[in-house]
């Protein structure tokens, strides 16, 4: 089965083995939507923020807590903060499991927080419904980011 809703999926993460982990589950899962990839807060704010004209359409951001330069958190802070970007559904996906990190990243307005699964046959299952749940079932709200 290969499913996607279009929009490519934003992929903030640091760490490179973590980031072809990612990609061979979402292939392994058949989720064929285009991954771009944010090495840090930064990067991620200027694709999602650009000065000038509108920010790319995404499906998802898939941000990590612990960022070099600005840190996932702060990402998320900025990404509500801005009226081009505040419906653009946000899954913080870590391997933090701070009680902290999970109550501010739902404080800050992120839609879901999901630890990164240690093994690769349980995050191939946890792509799967990710998948399945944020490219297909999900209705996302209208807006600049999300398709209007």
């Amino acid at each position: 089965m290969s499913f996607m809703n279009g929009d490519p999926i934003l992929l903030v993460e640091d760490n490179p083995d973590d980031v072809t982990f990612i990609r061979r589950a979402f292939k392994k899962n058949g989720i064929t939507n285009r991954i771009v990839v944010a090495p840090d807060g930064e990067q991620a704010l200027a694709l999602l923020l650009p000065r000038e004209g509108a920010p790319p359409r995404l499906s998802v951001v898939l941000l990590d807590v612990k960022l070099p330069k600005i840190d996932g958190l702060e990402v998320l802070r900025t990404i509500r903060a801005d009226f081009r970007t505040q419906t653009l559904p946000v899954v913080v996906l870590t391997t933090s499991n701070e009680e902290r990190d999970i109550v501010d990243s739902y404080r800050l307005g992120a839609n879901s927080f999901v630890r990164k699964p240690m093994q690769f046959t349980e995050f191939v299952d946890a792509t799967r419904i990710l998948g399945l749940y944020w490219l297909l079932v999900n209705l996302p709200a209208p807006g600049p980011t999300n398709g209007s």
